[in-house]
């Protein structure tokens, strides 16, 4: 396959595999994207063609450059210690007591391929860590140990991995030369990445001072850093480009957003693309992976020596293997610092720690794009020319281990956490409204809920909007009171438990009857006083009808009439209806459709009216807002009806903004209230105020839009 036709389908396939994880939640989406790519090798024989320098460029640069952008400051410097130890004495750790394991385990395995094998898989994925190991409870010492080393375990796993390879290509392997080697390209990685990303923030003060301060150039700039700093790194300098970029996304952190030159632009531009990134790039490494599953696999058949059920076999044992380094590591690493500290501090306040939470923080271990990118970028061919010893059965082993571990970690969340929430991956992560930062707070339990908190703040913009309202603003102010109630009532069935919910939409099912009812005989009323046409009576009667069985079809599915219809859509339909209507009739009847739909929208209301005046009915029974929301959906028939009537589309444009910009004052007045009564904590504040931004955002490009 042509590499652009490889990269097209590729993007599809991301997004399809995003859209089956919103209806299979349980099941991380990484896993499923493997699932999508085995699939698609199998049914279409599909391969794709990979270079080993560019992969490595294209999926190891922006990822851990990302990784360091994001690492929590504090713990970096915090946790220093335990951080670098972990990530760099466990890496090696398991390089070596793995790579050993691994060789006897599978004796057709060269000692260097073993070695590298193990080598790649000792990264984990950091945002599935932390996912785990805050819903597991897990001890803070243990908690923040983990989520650290797992930023920087990357850098040190793919170094050995490097040597590994580099030994089983060229078939030469010297300690004392790899251990000078390793110091320099250590060393030289991490102070190259740390001069480079020093000259870029320099060239870019220096822009911004010259007044190109452009946020699309400057997030172009920071997109295209950590390539930069790869290729520098390995091509002149012949150091770490691993190392350099992990150093430069961390200085980036620290210093990167300077007063001088932040904007909250480029910070909201900046992050959505990063995730953007992210996002497509860890998709596309787990479908090639299960692209290429059906090669590995078929190789590993073919050979003579490991059938297909033993290889299986050696994934599981080889998971094993790698867990119980990580276990052993952690409980001892834990009780040597707790007998030091007792011993420096001559207390014994600190408790010991248990073999289950060292079980849980090993459990944590998920591995993820890293780790894929790595072993996908094996060369096919060593210097002699011979086929790379093994290969396949590394990939088939490295594909096993990550599924493995995403399908333990998904069976034991549930069971080892009260919260239910699904695991997160790198992949998902940006989609999480919550995402695990330092910033977060710890859940209480006087503070409501995200969703009750913007349904009050969007109640309040309802209030305003009615404050506001007057003849000559009353389309546009329906309109907006009609948008915020679709969201006001999608909100309030999500809060609602099931019995309250089916009461809910009984009761709304039956005052649209009673409306459809005021409809008809409104319609029969005028046809008889000749105001209209018989085929405007035919055409209204038909049109009628229709919206009924919606209506029931529509309620029998928990979806309300009308109320996940646009007013753009309604807009639409009606002159789409129009063009129709006049095409087959013999006069012009636009003026006759508009008058029965206002009096069809007069003679709801009056019906509801009297229905509600009725003795025989308990209105306290019915829910406030359905109510509200379908007579603010009646008069909004009305101001639609008036313009079609005047035969004129004004521009109401300022009106509808002078309104939005109102209620979006008044939603940020709501949280301000909720901030200061106790019911929202500092974080869920600034979620919403965000969400406040955005509206307000694309109400300013919607207004430069049409100017």
């Amino acid at each position: 396959m042509h590499i652009l036709e490889a990269v097209i389908l590729l993007m599809a396939l991301v997004i399809f595999s995003n859209v089956v994880d919103h209806f299979v939640p349980a099941v991380p989406v990484s896993l499923i994207q493997v699932l999508i790519g085995l699939a698609v090798a199998i049914f279409t024989k599909i391969s794709i063609p990979l270079e080993t320098d560019w992969f490595l460029l294209l999926f190891i640069a922006p990822l851990l450059f990302n990784d360091g952008r994001r690492f929590p400051k504090q713990e970096l410097w915090k946790l220093r210690g335990p951080i670098l130890a972990n990530a760099i004495a466990l890496v090696f750790l398991t390089t070596i007591v793995g790579g050993l394991l691994f060789h006897v385990l599978i004796p057709t395995m060269p000692l260097s391929v073993s070695f590298a094998l193990a080598a790649i898989l000792s990264p984990t994925d950091p945002v599935a860590v932390q996912s785990i190991s805050k819903r597991a409870k897990l001890p803070e010492g243990i908690l923040h140990i983990v989520s650290g080393e797992s930023l920087i375990n990357d850098a040190s796993g793919l170094i050995a991995f490097k040597y590994a390879v580099a030994a089983t290509v060229t078939g030469v392997f010297s300690l004392k030369a790899a251990a000078i080697d390793f110091v320099y390209i250590s060393i030289m990685g991490f102070v190259s990445g740390i001069v480079i990303i020093a000259i870029i923030l320099l060239i870019e003060n220096w822009l911004y001072r010259q007044g190109i301060n452009d946020v699309i150039f400057s997030t172009v700039l920071q997109v295209t850093t950590p390539f930069v700093v790869y290729l520098l790194t390995e091509e002149f300098l012949h150091a770490s480009g691993v190392i350099a970029v992990v150093a430069a996304g961390i200085v980036f952190h620290f210093y990167g957003t300077a007063p001088d030159r932040s904007q909250p632009e480029l910070k909201l531009v900046s992050e959505r693309t990063w995730d953007i990134i992210i996002y497509t790039l860890n998709g596309i490494v787990f479908l090639i992976l299960g692209i290429e599953l059906p090669i590995a696999t078929s190789n590993v058949i073919q050979n003579d020596k490991i059938n297909t059920f033993a290889a299986v076999g050696i994934s599981f044992v080889a998971w094993l293997i790698l867990l119980v380094i990580r276990v052993v590591w952690i409980y001892v690493y834990q009780l040597a610092s707790t007998i030091r500290s007792r011993k420096v501090k001559f207390v014994k306040t600190k408790e010991m720690p248990t073999f289950k939470a060292a079980l849980l923080a090993g459990l944590s271990g998920v591995r993820g794009a890293v780790t894929m990118a790595g072993v996908l970028s094996i060369p096919m061919v060593v210097a002699n020319g011979d086929g790379f010893p093994a290969r396949s059965l590394a990939l088939f082993v490295a594909a096993g281990v990550i599924i493995i571990s995403l399908v333990v970690a998904t069976v034991m969340l549930p069971l080892i956490s009260e919260d239910k929430a699904p695991l997160l991956t790198r992949a998902n992560a940006a989609n999480d409204p919550n995402e695990l930062t330092e910033s977060d707070s710890d859940p209480d339990e006087h503070y409501i809920s995200e969703d009750q908190a913007r349904v009050y703040i969007m109640k309040l913009a309802v209030q305003r909007i009615e404050e506001e309202r007057r003849p000559s603003n009353q389309k546009e102010a329906y309109d907006l009171i009609l948008d915020y109630q679709f969201l006001i009532r999608r909100l309030e069935l999500k809060l609602q438990n099931k019995q309250e919910m089916d009461s809910i939409i009984s009761d709304e099912l039956a005052l649209r009857r009673v409306a459809l009812r005021g409809e008809r005989a409104t319609i029969q009323r005028i046809y008889k006083d000749k105001e209209i046409s018989k085929e405007t009576f035919l055409i209204s009667n038909a049109r009628l009808q229709r919206l009924e069985n919606r209506m029931i079809h529509s309620i029998g599915r928990k979806i309300k009439l009308g109320h996940g219809t646009s007013q753009q859509f309604m807009r639409l339909r009606n002159k789409i209806s129009l063009m129709l209507i006049q095409r087959h009739s013999h006069h012009d009847i636009s003026d006759e459709l508009a008058l029965v739909q206002r009096e069809q929208a007069k003679g709801a209301i009056k019906e509801l009216s009297s229905y509600f005046a009725r003795d025989d009915i308990d209105n306290n029974r019915f829910d406030g807002q359905s109510v509200y929301h379908l007579i603010i959906h009646y008069r909004n028939q009305i101001e639609l009806a008036k313009e079609h009537s005047k035969k004129q589309i004004q521009d109401h444009t300022l009106q509808y903004q002078h309104l939005r910009i109102k209620a979006l004052a008044a939603e940020r007045e709501g949280v301000q209230i909720l901030l200061e009564q106790g019911n929202i904590d500092w974080a869920m504040a600034a979620r919403l105020r965000q969400y406040i931004n955005y509206s307000e955002t694309v109400l300013i490009m919607d207004y430069q839009n049409d100017e």
